[in-house]
């Protein structure tokens, strides 16, 4: 069990924190893929994956580029559920 919860996936809770440092560190740029992904340890194609997910349930917008590249960041709605999740400290690993 995660300390989020029964049920939720880390690699989605690791794209999140990744995102949620994005828009703290930079709120009116999104992150590049490469960079996310390279963030969140974790490969271009499970990124993609959970974007798609997070991308479903609206809580995150991401643009795919013909090349390959694109980028990601939250909605309202998910900076909303990040600043309720890790309002707390919760991401440990981010030093500000």
């Amino acid at each position: 069990m995660s300390e989020f919860g029964d049920g939720l996936d880390p690699a989605l809770i690791a794209v999140l924190i990744q995102l949620w440092r994005a828009a703290d560190a930079t709120p009116d740029k999104p992150w590049s893929l490469a960079k996310l992904s390279k963030q969140a340890d974790m490969q271009m194609s499970t990124l993609r994956r959970k974007l798609a997910v997070l991308k479903d349930a609206d809580l995150v917008t991401v643009l795919d580029r013909e090349d390959g590249s694109g980028t990601a960041a939250l909605t309202p709605a998910g900076l909303h559920l990040c600043g309720e999740i890790f309002a707390d400290g919760a991401q440990a690993d981010d030093p500000s």
